[in-house]
């Protein structure tokens, strides 16, 4: 079930489980730490399945008419049963219903590393498109790709 949180102290205890379980992905420990620091104060949707939460995502206002997911892990032992998919589609439709006009997400370029490859192709199969490559932003290793979507 998706559903959005709005208790900080719970937010900040589901971001740091789902993310502290997806070292893969979130390896740098201040990265990993600030991502938590911050979910407590954006828009946070989550699944739960039974009595765990299983995923979240975040979203972050960047302009006027422009929110960011600033921030989503699902569990890998839930990955591909359509998780990721439901909390993208609640984000949007949350988004959507706050007046937001355009939709972005930052990952790592395509053809970088194969993690992030599945990451881009599931941005892209909900409806992302590739805006702009920033390879300055976070390192030549790992180039910054940002997508965005029109609401």
């Amino acid at each position: 079930m998706v559903l959005q949180v709005k208790d900080k102290e719970l937010k900040t205890r589901i971001a740091r489980k789902t993310l502290e379980a997806l070292t893969d992905w979130f390896e740098v420990e201040e990265s990993r730490e600030q991502y938590i620091k911050e979910s407590a104060d954006q828009i946070f949707i989550a699944d739960k399945e039974g009595d765990e939460y299983t995923g979240f995502l975040c979203l972050k206002e960047t302009g006027k008419a422009t929110v960011e997911l600033a921030v989503m892990g699902v569990l890998k032992e839930y990955h591909r049963n359509g998780i990721g998919r439901q909390l993208v589609d609640e984000a949007i439709k949350v988004a959507k219903d706050l007046g937001y006009e355009f939709f972005q997400v930052k990952t790592v370029k395509l053809g970088m590393y194969e993690d992030y490859d599945r990451t881009n192709y599931f941005y892209l199969s909900c409806g992302f498109k590739e805006f702009e490559v920033i390879p300055e932003l976070w390192g030549e290793d790992n180039p910054c790709q940002i997508y965005v979507m029109s609401l």
